[in-house]
């Protein structure tokens, strides 16, 4: 699996929602979108449903969120989860 990966903590909006889209357009079954962000974002989150994506939206402390979204129904994105990222 390929990750392509987004931090959007230090983007301003909209940019992290408009990158994200742009990586879901890219989104095969061997590839998947691994986002950190300084919060839940639920814009994402709801286009990622509505379109049938799988994905987690996991809080690791208050402002480290990691989502991973992917097209590939027999994923599991728990054990894609890196808590390590974004702690440099």
């Amino acid at each position: 699996m390929k990750r392509l990966f987004l931090d959007a903590r230090e983007m301003e909006h909209p940019q992290p929602l408009e990158r994200a889209i742009t990586l879901l357009r890219e989104l095969g079954d061997e590839n998947y979108l691994y986002m950190i962000h300084y919060r839940n974002p639920i814009p994402l989150i709801t286009l990622a449903k509505r379109q049938n994506f799988t994905l987690l939206a996991h809080e690791q402390s208050e402002r480290l969120w990691h989502i991973l979204i992917c097209k590939n129904k027999e994923i599991n994105l728990n054990r894609l989860l890196d808590t390590n990222i974004g702690l440099e």
